[in-house]
């Protein structure tokens, strides 16, 4: 299991005084990935137009290149603004298979200082059932940490 305070102090050293986004998010996906074993991809899908992600930074195999809002796991967290904790990716609707080895999947919304989604940190597993709430809020308290407050 992950060492949260550890990732945490780790990340919060590296990023300090950072304040290019996608400098922190290359930062972030590879401390993250190479934190837990069960992390077989780990990255971000910015937001760079209305409705649609793009790939950004990440650590692992390839992924989708782009993803819209109305589609897939990423596309629901950046649309609800809402942590999306998949324990079975074959059993969620609209799942879209960048990876054919992916089993369970957590994706976090990214937040700017006013509150817009600006990103979704992906994390997928190669293993059914991989994460936990205890994942999704230590994740999200190191998000805020970084981006700052929604």
């Amino acid at each position: 299991m992950t060492d949260y305070p550890l990732l945490a102090r780790t990340i919060a050293a590296l990023t300090e005084g950072e304040t290019d986004q996608v400098a922190l998010m290359a930062t972030l996906a590879c401390e993250i990935h190479h934190a837990d074993d069960r992390f077989d991809w780990t990255g971000f899908y910015r937001v760079t137009e209305p409705g649609l992600l793009k790939i950004g930074p990440y650590q692992g195999g390839h992924g989708c290149l782009q993803i819209p809002f109305d589609r897939g796991v990423c596309g629901a967290a950046a649309r609800t603004g809402d942590v999306q904790l998949v324990p079975d990716v074959d059993a969620f609707p609209g799942h879209i298979a960048c990876a054919s080895s992916t089993r369970s999947e957590l994706v976090l919304p990214v937040f700017d200082g006013t509150g817009a989604v600006i990103a979704v940190l992906d994390i997928d597993s190669d293993q059914p059932n991989a994460f936990t709430e205890e994942d999704a809020e230590a994740l999200a308290a190191i998000l805020l940490g970084v981006f700052g407050q929604p």
